[in-house]
């Protein structure tokens, strides 16, 4: 059977040349496989997307780029199978997850589950009970991510 993990970025912005600043990849039962700050190596402020999160520069200096952690996340997602909410968007930051087996985007899934259009992860989760609140930052959103794939499922 294929492993099961779960996986969210925070970004520098929305666009294509935007950097991940933090990635959470936990596994089905909740345990932490990867969660770090990441210091981009374009970009020397995102104003908009730290008024988001909260990740400011200051809070990246000292943590490792993505490409010094990149054969880590390989290690990680390599013969599993990832859900990622709106994996369009995060997967566009990985080239690592072509080490992947399969590609799950749990917003789309849930949006035909619920015969829905699409929605934040927020409201996602609102819907299948997961009380938690603090959304924007990796780990909350991938555990948040993890119900509502288990509600779906």
């Amino acid at each position: 059977m294929i492993k099961t993990i779960y996986l969210d970025t925070e970004t520098t912005g929305l666009n294509a040349d935007d950097e991940i600043v933090e990635i959470t990849i936990i596994d089905d039962d909740e345990n932490i496989l990867i969660d770090t700050l990441v210091k981009p190596t374009s970009h020397t402020e995102w104003l908009g997307a730290e008024r988001v999160h909260g990740i400011s520069p200051i809070d990246v200096k000292n943590a490792p780029t993505q490409k010094e952690i990149s054969e880590q996340i390989r290690n990680v997602v390599r013969d599993c199978k990832v859900v990622i909410y709106n994996a369009p968007y995060d997967r566009q930051y990985l080239p690592e997850l072509e080490e992947a087996t399969e590609i799950k985007c749990c917003m789309r899934e849930f949006a035909e589950f619920n015969g829905s259009r699409w929605m934040s992860l927020a409201n996602a989760a609102e819907m299948v009970g997961y009380g938690e609140d603090n959304y924007h930052r990796a780990l909350q959103d991938t555990l948040a991510c993890r119900a509502v794939w288990k509600a779906i499922q």
